[in-house]
Order: C-alpha cells, then structure tokens, then sequence
C-alpha cells in the first residue's frame, strides 16, 4: 500500500463545494470517481484534502492524498487521472508520500487569494472568475486604509468576528501571518496566509475591509471587530465567485511540489509573491 499526494487545481463554479454532498456534484466526488476509474477499482478510492473549499470557490494549488495498492509512476497518475477528469478539475503533480503524510494535518499554512473586479457595470466575460463590487465611475477603494485595517488582524487571535455559524473548526484560534491588498484597477487583490481558516473567514474579511476602503468606516473599526468576538458587528459575507486557494505549505523535507500557476489568468507578479 502506497500513499500518493495530488496536485489539483479546479473552477469551482459548477460544484457544491469540495466535500460529498448527497445528491449534489462536488470537486471530491469528481476527483474519486476519476481515480477509481483509472485503477478499476470496484470500491470508491477516498481523498482527503489540505482544505475543505466552498461553492463556487476555485483552486489553484489544493492537496490531497489517498491510498493505492497498485503501483504507478508520478506521470502516469497524472496522465490517468486526468483522462477520466471534465475540463473544470486537474491533476497537475503526483508524489509517493511517507505513510503518516496527511494533506490537512501535516499542512502548516494556507495561502489565499481573492479578486475583485469593481466598476459601474459588472464584466461577464469573468464572471464566476472574479467577485464583482458595484462602484460609481471616478471612483475607487482606499488601499491605504484598507492595509492599515488588514494589520490588526496580523498574529494568532480569536477570529469568532469572522467565522460562519455553522463552523466546524474546534477552535477560533487562527494565526494569521499575513493580509495584503494589491490595487490595480479595475482589479482589486487580497491575499491572505495564515496557518489555518475557519469557515467563511476569508470572505468575511474581505467583505469588512471592503467596507473600509469605501470611507464608510475607519481603519480601526476592524480591531474593534475582532476584539468583540461577534460575527454580528462584521460586514456580511462576500461572494464566493473571486476566492482561490493558491498554495499549501508542508515542512520543506517532504519536497511537495509547488502549484502549476502557469495556467492561471491571475497577475504573474501577485502569483510569485505567495
């Protein structure tokens, strides 16, 4: 028995996220099917992934692995998988892994990104590619106060302000090593890091620091935020549509490859900064 660790990168416009769900198409279930059929196995082949995407949120450098009796190259995995995948999901990398590699577990970062496009009108040629702010032409976010406000939430806190009811994390304890802001317009950039994340965090910042960069709160607003613990005083939820997993970070000896960004659309520079 083998371990295999996967490179995958994925739109997830089309799919309820990345954990089964009954009845319901998502990026797990598409990825064990494929791998089942390649191998011929009559049981289903289980994946476990570095991060639990949600619906409609896209991967560039997800993880996973699973287990195989069957011996294969690195190539051929990639090549096999690939031919049973539809044109929405890729494997981009396969590795034989130690017995106690675990795609979530063994992970100590997660890197984010996420991309607004902000105009009068929406574009719908990136549509579910990009999020979509409406903004009055002339007019543009305060990248400088938005930064300020992304600085409080740098180092391990309580982030109960930004976390999803139904969250599932046993703990609000997150430690977030970075929050950056790219302005380049019509395109705006948020990248997030931190060593783990709790449901809906990612979008519940962006969807507070939005709120700051259009005037209509200060940049401290966020601290005061996030020291209340009350997912109540955040901004609503932002759309799913712009939000990427970019890269998984595991200890530097298990030499996991990094992602294929090559074939992302996203900026070259903001992609060599994670």
């Amino acid at each position: 028995m083998m371990r295999i660790a996967l490179g995958v990168q994925y739109d997830g416009s089309a799919y309820c996220g990345w954990q089964i769900q009954p009845d319901q198409a998502t990026v797990q279930n598409t990825l064990e099917q494929a791998i089942q059929q390649f191998i011929g196995k009559k049981e289903l082949v289980r994946v476990t992934a570095a991060g639990r995407t949600d619906t409609g949120v896209h991967a560039l450098g997800q993880v996973v692995h699973f287990d195989a009796d069957v011996e294969r190259d690195p190539w051929s995995w990639v090549r096999g998988i690939n031919t049973f995948l539809p044109n929405d999901v890729v494997v981009n990398w396969a590795k034989v892994v130690p017995p106690d590699f675990d795609a979530r577990f063994t992970a100590h970062e997660r890197t984010y990104i996420y991309a607004i496009v902000a105009g009068p009108t929406r574009s719908p040629t990136l549509a579910k590619r990009v999020g979509y702010h409406m903004m009055p032409s002339g007019q543009w976010f305060d990248a400088s106060a938005m930064q300020i406000a992304a600085d409080y939430l740098i180092g391990e806190q309580d982030f109960s302000s930004f976390r999803a009811s139904e969250c599932q994390s046993k703990t609000p304890m997150k430690h977030l090593y970075e929050c950056s802001i790219t302005s380049e317009q019509p395109f705006l950039y948020f990248k997030i890091r931190a060593n783990a994340f709790l449901h809906h965090m990612v979008r519940n910042i962006v969807g507070s620091l939005l709120v700051v960069g259009q005037g209509k709160q200060k940049p401290e607003w966020i601290k005061t935020i996030l020291q209340a613990k009350n997912r109540e005083l955040a901004a609503p939820t932002f759309a799913p549509d712009g939000l990427y997993l970019m890269e998984v970070g595991y200890p530097k000896d298990l030499a996991i490859p990094t992602p294929h960004w090559q074939n992302a659309w996203l900026p070259k520079e903001l992609m060599l900064s994670v």
